[in-house]
């Protein structure tokens, strides 16, 4: 993989002078110098509560929330984006870096379209941040479509604005939720929220695959310089998901990836070797095959 040069970095414009030195060190920590990212996603535990921590097809060590830290160490990734408080809670004993998520909710309340607030303010952010833990960047949930798009989408911007004004790296979740939304994995639809995440200034989007790399495309271009990650969804079989993977960044053009339950489902061992595999692609630029080497051993 092709190493960035500082002359490389796009520097956002909301970046003021004297923050631009820690946001391009921020970038190429992040990216690993290569401007891509592959995160260990780990907010499900709000997001979807114990349903993807414990029952069926789940292994045992995910039923406690430090296995996710005990991957996050052993493994190879970029960052580890997860609540403030669950950072609170284990950071101490453990070297990680970090994207703080700002915001979540449950998928309990179905009584009416999506809506996520902040939990945190940037300036508790800050405060660990400056106490020293490796915070590189907040992660902030949108969901368009959504009769109260409006209040996540103000809140995404001034969120932005302010990572940017303390160097940090920006990056928004988009998922088009709500009764107006017939389909979320629709690729117009998808790329429609790709193209919103670069309006509101965001560094890097989360978005759903559609399924199909040649139709992601549309994503990758809506989205400008904002760069693409794809959202891992539900455990599958890991060849499959390595393969789309593979696809989304060499055929759609994607920048990386955010995947939680395809790595933390499975027992320790296991779950460090899909971070090794999926690094192995998204940032080393190994081949499928070589990939799938690492998992399995």
């Amino acid at each position: 993989m092709k190493k960035l040069k500082k002359k490389d970095i796009k520097v956002p414009l909301t970046v003021p002078e004297y923050a631009k030195k820690e946001y391009i060190e921020n970038y190429l920590e992040l990216t690993k110098g290569t401007g891509n990212l592959m995160i260990f996603a780990g907010d499900q535990k709000i997001e979807h509560m114990n349903d993807d921590f414990f029952g069926e097809g789940i292994a045992k060590d995910d039923a406690d929330p430090e296995h996710l830290f005990r991957i996050a160490e052993g493994g190879k990734i970029c960052a580890f984006a997860t609540q403030l408080g669950l950072i609170a809670r284990y950071g101490m004993d453990y070297d990680v870096p970090y994207i703080v998520k700002i915001n979540s909710k449950t998928h309990l309340v179905k009584t009416r379209d999506p809506i996520s607030r902040a939990l945190v303010d940037m300036e508790d952010v800050i405060s660990l941040k400056e106490r020293g833990v490796n915070i590189l960047g907040v992660g902030y949930t949108i969901y368009p479509g959504s009769e109260y798009e409006h209040i996540m989408f103000r809140e995404a911007s001034k969120i932005i604005l302010e990572a940017h004004k303390h160097g940090l790296i920006a990056i928004l979740w988009s998922y088009p939720r709500g009764k107006n939304v017939k389909n979320e994995f629709d690729p117009h639809i998808i790329a429609g929220a790709a193209g919103i995440a670069c309006c509101l200034g965001a560094d890097f989007v989360k978005v759903n695959y559609p399924g199909d790399p040649e139709s992601f495309k549309e994503a990758v271009l809506a989205a400008g310089r904002t760069g693409v990650l794809c959202a891992g969804g539900k455990s599958k079989d890991p060849k499959e998901f390595l393969k789309d993977i593979w696809e989304q960044i060499n055929i759609s053009g994607a920048r990386g990836n955010a995947t939680g339950r395809n790595i933390h489902q499975k027992p320790l061992e296991k779950a460090i070797r899909m971070c090794n595999a999926i690094y192995a692609i998204t940032i080393e630029g190994k081949s499928l095959e070589e990939a799938l080497k690492i998992y399995y051993g």
